[in-house]
């Protein structure tokens, strides 16, 4: 289903995306909510499930997390049937983080984005709200959509921000301390509101609701200069040196001038000047389960010849929901990206990896025709008894 409304994705991969907000009214007629908000606040009893409730103005007489007066109080679940007895009528709200790693409709949910690099989704976020519910003002350093599920949610947008944005004193919860509003909406189901990374944003619920939100990763500079360290270590070149054949006589010996500067900037540029090292620097990064502690634990890898007796004992095989994979391709080989890791297979296995990295569910007679040579069955094999596949029979 196209969930952009009037805009092509020609259209808002041009004006829009990392550009400017956009709100698409009915951008899915009709959506029917994954699950309803009783059992949406039973997932935050789970202690593996990320959890958080928000409460504006604190919980009178709470002194449990020393809000004393702050604004907004934030306390993290997992939760009790207490705690949400304990919550006052209005104004909290309570977010599920990651909910497409726990419910594959969730999950089905995000394929519908996948005009956007799917190595870039990060997760599902889904929050309920009563009324007046809020987090306040604030930005995130990440591409958001907003997309409202139940009821009514007013959005509000203002400045762009950046880390000298001044955020209130006290709440554990970054709010900015000033809010110049541009424009407002108030959302209905269906409607999905598209915001860019550091814009001003604060909704407030109109009586009971529900939103989604589909966040994007954005790693930031010291996770790139890490990930790019880490493979720089491993793929540089021990002859490659500064150099210096262009040195001019200097009246002070003890300087390290600008053209010093320069010379390492070209010294550490060639490093990465092979697509193939920057394709794995982010290949590597941005397939990092979100929640390695969860995985389930790998299995004795099979034979070739059992996992084929698996897969054709039904038409399809799932991708788990906690994995994430994408891939990359030079002139002479490809690279095959998954939890964070990688390997290298020839060119044959490109159909393969291509079908795997692009979709979440797969047809078992198209994996086991694709898979031709032995580096794409033990890739397989090797998917298969780490879980990171699986079938629903």
């Amino acid at each position: 289903m196209h969930v952009l409304g009037h805009l092509s994705v020609e259209e808002f991969l041009r004006d829009y995306w990392q550009k400017k907000p956009v709100l698409i009214r009915n951008a899915w007629p009709d959506f029917d909510p994954l699950l309803p908000a009783d059992e949406l606040a039973g997932l935050s009893l789970e202690a593996e499930i990320e959890s958080r409730l928000i409460i504006e103005d604190g919980i009178p007489g709470d002194k449990g997390d020393g809000k004393n007066g702050d604004p907004w109080q934030l306390k993290c679940g997992p939760f009790t049937e207490d705690d949400f007895r304990a919550l006052p009528e209005n104004k909290w709200t309570l977010l599920i983080q990651g909910v497409d790693h726990w419910i594959p409709e969730a999950a089905e949910l995000l394929e519908h984005f996948r005009f956007i690099p799917s190595w870039r989704i990060d997760d599902l976020m889904i929050s309920y709200a009563v009324d007046g519910g809020n987090v306040g003002p604030h930005y995130d350093q990440y591409d958001v959509f907003l997309l409202q599920a139940e009821g009514q949610r007013e959005w509000s947008i203002g400045q762009m921000c950046d880390d000298q944005s001044p955020f209130i004193k006290g709440p554990q919860i970054r709010v900015l301390e000033e809010f110049n509003e541009t424009d407002s909406w108030v959302l209905n189901p269906g409607d999905m509101l598209y915001l860019p990374p550091q814009l001003a944003h604060h909704g407030i619920a109109r009586g009971e609701c529900m939103t989604y939100s589909i966040g994007f990763r954005a790693p930031s500079q010291l996770e790139l200069a890490q990930a790019t360290l880490d493979e720089i270590l491993v793929s540089a070149n021990e002859d490659q040196r500064y150099q210096d054949s262009d040195l001019q006589p200097l009246e002070s010996p003890g300087l390290i001038d600008s053209q010093a500067a320069q010379r390492l900037r070209n010294t550490l540029k060639a490093a990465l000047e092979d697509d193939a090292v920057c394709q794995r620097i982010l290949g590597k990064l941005m397939t990092e389960a979100k929640y390695p502690e969860h995985q389930p634990d790998a299995q004795e890898e099979p034979e070739w010849s059992q996992l084929c007796e698996l897969f054709t004992a039904t038409d399809h095989i799932n991708k788990s929901e906690f994995s994430r994979f994408a891939y990359s391709q030079n002139t002479q080989s490809c690279e095959f990206f998954f939890q964070g890791s990688h390997t290298e297979l020839p060119l044959n296995d490109l159909p393969l990896i291509t079908y795997l990295s692009d979709y979440g569910h797969y047809e078992t007679d198209k994996l086991i025709e694709m898979a031709t040579t032995n580096s794409g069955r033990s890739l397989l094999q090797t998917l298969w008894s780490q879980q990171l596949l699986y079938s629903e029979e």
